[in-house]
């Protein structure tokens, strides 16, 4: 049995593999650059007391948090690898003026990993790019539908709606675009793979994934306190 139905496993394990390795050398670089950048020892000091930990568990953390600020860089790119892995996608790489397309279905889609990722009058240059994608006669994507994609949204809610950020040099909002639309990563994982739960299903299977390139066994509470943290970033409290 396949891990999952909509993606081969070796684009999967890849896929997989390719983050923990990524992991592995933040880490690494973590430890071997975290001396040359200047640590303030006036917040060190505060957070060793004020946080009630002791020296080394505090050296730790802020290991573990500098090698996590470089591994979240990498974190969209695994979904970019995931989706451009379904039948009828492709991943155009990272550096391009997108993320992933499909022309049997007349798709476009730029993904970033948190609704945070882009903010203020950075969503209005998204927009642009977008449009100057699916609307000019000449362009080769002309008519196709483009996704701005938020894998993890702000709240735990879906939508697939039209994307209308605010223009900062006229203080008002883009026209609503049928062509143009901002999605949270559940609908979209859904929208590509025809699966309503694809998203959760990813994620359940991750630490199987994950015990077979490393051998590292998620406890079982361990895969209960990832599933809280799914359920209150895609499903809410309720």
């Amino acid at each position: 049995m396949p891990y999952l139905n909509w993606i081969r496993d070796e684009d999967l394990i890849n896929a997989v593999k390719h983050i923990i390795l990524t992991a592995q050398a933040a880490k690494e670089k973590s430890e071997v650059k975290f001396h040359r950048n200047v640590i303030d020892p006036f917040s060190a000091l505060f957070q060793i007391t004020g946080f009630n930990l002791d020296g080394a568990t505090w050296l730790t953390s802020e290991k573990t948090r500098q090698a996590e600020k470089a591994l979240q860089n990498h974190i969209g790119d695994f979904h970019q690898k995931i989706l451009g892995e379904v039948d009828g996608w492709r991943n155009l790489g990272i550096g391009g003026n997108m993320d992933l397309k499909s022309d049997e279905r007349r798709l476009l889609a730029e993904v970033k990993n948190k609704h945070n990722t882009v903010t203020g009058g950075s969503l209005f240059d998204v927009y642009k790019n977008l449009e100057g994608l699916v609307m000019p006669n000449s362009s080769i994507y002309n008519g196709y539908t483009a996704y701005f994609v938020q894998i993890i949204p702000k709240r735990p809610e879906r939508y697939n709606i039209p994307f209308t950020p605010s223009n900062r040099k006229t203080s008002t909002r883009v026209h609503a675009n049928e062509l143009i639309r901002i999605i949270d990563g559940a609908s979209f994982y859904e929208l590509v793979t025809g699966e309503e739960h694809a998203l959760k299903d990813l994620f359940d299977v991750i630490p199987d994934v994950i015990e077979s390139i490393t051998e590292r066994n998620l406890s079982n509470h361990d895969r209960e306190v990832m599933n809280d943290f799914f359920r209150k970033a895609y499903i809410g409290d309720n």
